[in-house]
Parts: C-alpha cells; structure tokens; sequence
C-alpha cells in the first residue's frame, strides 16, 4: 500500500482576488439586489393598485436603468456568468412591464374600473361579468 499522498493532476483553483476586485464584485453584487429589488418591486406594486401607476413607473425606470448599468459592468468586468443571465432575464420583464405601464396609462378608467369590480366580485359569474363589462369599455379594434 502507498500512504503517500500524490498529486491527481491540476486542480482548478483561480488566483486569488485583489482588493480592487473584490470591492468590484461587492459592488455589483449590491447593484444586482437592488436590480432585483427593483423589478419585483414594480410588478407587486402594479398587482397592488392601479392607483399606483406612478410608482410602478418610477420603479420601472429605475429597473431599467440600474440593469443597463449591470449589463455593462458584467459585459466588460466579466464577474459573473449568474449575474448576466439575471439581469438579461430581468431587463426582459422590465420591458414587458414599461408596455404593460403604457397600455395602462391610455386605458387607465377602464382597467381602473375593472380591478375595482373585480375586487368586488365573490363568484367566477361575477368576474366574468367584469371581464365583459371590461371588453365592452374598450375601443373596437382592442377586443
């Protein structure tokens, strides 16, 4: 038997990070949270109240512009493959949610109106009547 210790071939082990690196990192790591932070944070508050247009769109914007800042930052200092994926998939629901924050805006009486009625309504025929008056409030070439 061998009792020895030998080597089993290269290890893949990175260099240690400097202190410029590291402070780096933390930092786009902060960024990436309060990206995240951001996005769920416009969506729940739309879901909230439409009342709070205004804040889903500040919310929004901030989404947007602290993901183009990610984006750079994980596209030219390459730290983190997760941080990339992250933010391209939350750059994707923050486009849908600035459409979804234009169509509201244009059709804000109506859509208004509807989450009322709905909030109101007990059954499924009741939420179905709300979703038939919603229909009938829009414009022709929208139903």
């Amino acid at each position: 038997m061998n009792t020895s210790p030998e080597p089993a071939g290269q290890q893949r082990t990175r260099p240690p990070l400097s202190e410029a690196a590291k402070a780096s990192l933390a930092k786009t790591h902060t960024l990436f949270r309060m990206f995240v932070i951001s996005v769920l944070g416009a969506f729940f508050v739309y879901q909230l109240d439409v009342n709070y247009l205004w804040l889903t769109g500040i919310l929004t914007a901030a989404s947007v512009a602290l993901g183009t800042v990610l984006l750079v930052r994980a596209a030219k200092l390459k730290e983190s493959r997760l941080v990339l994926i992250g933010t391209i998939s939350g750059l994707v629901v923050s486009a849908i949610m600035v459409l979804l924050i234009l169509v509201t805006a244009v059709f804000f009486n109506e859509v208004r109106q509807y989450q009322a009625c709905v909030g109101r309504a007990l059954t499924d025929q009741a939420q179905s009547a709300c979703r038939v008056q919603l229909e009938s409030s829009l414009p022709g070439q929208f139903r």
